[in-house]
């Protein structure tokens, strides 16, 4: 053999050894792209200033003389109705209670009416202080207005009766009315007549509990001292840090035994992992919750 292929035969066995190629399969998968570069400009975030959640209430603060205050027409008519049923109902249930010579079951009723309403007015009063706002459906306006109430406490004294009772009036006509033209049971009606009137009224309580001693008739304030109605150091622990409180405005009966087993908080954990629902007495409170005081015309005497 010549020198030359000698060469070419070592240079070939050379190349057979550096280069060995496994065998293998390859797959191809027809679900493979090839995605497009991303345009850079198009990621690019701007920054964007934080925005202040809208006012619960209403910022221009309340002036002594103002019409919003005042009663019209239509807040009369409305109490005028929400009276009338439920002096109905206590006239019925009186009715007949004389006819069939039964008294104790409707006065214990009566009772039981009483004590319920000032429950019930404490799970309300709760509720709308906590949970929604001004757009709430149906009871938007009663949450702007106790929260108006938080910022500006004294200027439910100055509202004029059937401007403050109107709205409870409206709700007792609506229930009540019904309720007197199809029952007769005086031991019903006694229940209906004092629970729906103390809850209708339990606004005004609620102002009374706002005033000073010197400005309340004297029946009104023997009936604080003696716990019948709520008094006005006990309602003004609620409008004191960290307002989650002596909710109820009737009687305040039912404050101390609610605050002492937490029974709204238990309320608004569950609520709170259930729903998602957060109340805001879990949060600090903002300009909008804590009190503006009006020297000359709110405090709380002993």
């Amino acid at each position: 053999m010549s020198v030359a292929f000698h060469h070419k035969l070592l240079h070939a066995s050379v190349i057979r050894e550096r280069v060995h190629v496994p065998r293998g399969r390859v797959y191809c998968l027809a679900a493979t792209t090839t995605k497009p570069r991303p345009d850079l400009a198009e990621l690019a975030v701007e920054p964007r200033l934080p925005t202040a959640p809208g006012p619960l209430i209403s910022p221009d603060r309340p002036v002594l003389n103002d019409p919003s205050l005042k009663s019209t027409w239509g807040h009369r008519a409305w109490l005028a109705c929400g009276c009338t049923t439920v002096l109905v109902a206590l006239a019925k249930s009186m009715v007949a209670s004389c006819e069939s010579h039964v008294w104790a079951e409707p006065v214990l009723a009566g009772a039981v009416g009483y004590v319920l309403a000032d429950l019930g007015s404490g799970v309300y009063h709760w509720g709308i202080d906590n949970y929604g706002d001004a757009s709430t459906p149906v009871f938007g306006a009663q949450i702007e207005a106790f929260q108006g109430h938080h910022k500006w406490p004294w200027t439910i004294t100055r509202r004029q009766a059937a401007n403050n009772l109107h709205a409870l009036a409206r709700a007792v006509a609506f229930v009540v009315g019904p309720i007197d033209l199809i029952c007769n049971d005086p031991t019903m009606l006694g229940f209906v007549a004092l629970c729906s009137g103390c809850i209708m009224f339990s606004q005004q309580f609620h102002s009374w509990a706002h005033s000073t001693k010197s400005k309340l008739p004297p029946p009104v304030v023997a009936l604080q001292d003696l716990g019948l109605l709520v008094s006005r150091s006990q309602h003004a622990a609620h409008h004191r840090a960290p307002y989650n409180n002596n909710y109820c405005i009737v009687s305040g009966v039912w404050n101390e035994f609610l605050d002492y087993w937490k029974v709204f908080e238990a309320l608004e954990m569950v609520l709170f992992f259930k729903f998602g629902l957060r109340p805001r007495s879990w949060s600090e409170p903002s300009s909008e919750w804590t009190e503006d005081v009006e020297e000359d015309l709110y405090q709380v005497e002993a």
